[in-house]
């Protein structure tokens, strides 16, 4: 995984583009993980933890009628978290996740590893959906971190 981080700092520092995370399930795993690469503060300019409903709709301005329809775990909560944060952060790649790491919260529709991951790059949106083992909460975050990392990768090319 280092060497992933390694080489995302590296193509955002070239390439002069800054990067901001607004991450709930993850709790700072994935702005933790690029603050710890040297040369970070060229290419990183704001990380969000917005773990709450209520700090979603407040600092990410998610409209509280998509939370009450969808859910925070949805393809359009993490797609407002993203498209919000772009807004904050005016970064030119913003990346956003939202998910059930467990052990409990999960639902046959919603089960436990459920989790989205949103990219904007310049206007772009695309989100994830993705299914993760319930092998625990840490390696549910740690998989959603890891995967998030491929995902800044394979748009960065």
């Amino acid at each position: 995984m280092k060497n992933l981080i390694g080489k995302i700092v590296k193509i955002l520092k070239r390439k002069k583009i800054k990067i901001a995370f607004a991450e709930s399930c993850t709790g700072g795993l994935l702005s933790s993980s690029i603050i710890k690469t040297n040369g970070a503060s060229k290419v990183f300019s704001l990380g969000l933890i917005t773990y709450s409903n209520e700090s979603k709709v407040k600092v990410l301005k998610v409209p509280i009628k998509i939370i009450k329809k969808y859910g925070a775990v949805s393809s359009q909560c993490c797609e407002s978290m993203v498209d919000n944060l772009s807004r904050i952060s005016r970064s030119y790649l913003n990346v956003s996740i939202t998910g059930i790491a467990g052990p409990s919260g999960g639902s046959k529709k919603k089960p436990v590893g459920l989790v989205f991951i949103g990219i904007k790059k310049s206007n772009k949106i695309k989100v994830f959906k993705l299914i993760f083992n319930n092998r625990g909460r840490l390696y549910i975050q740690k998989s959603a971190v890891k995967k998030s990392l491929k995902i800044i990768l394979d748009s960065l090319k």
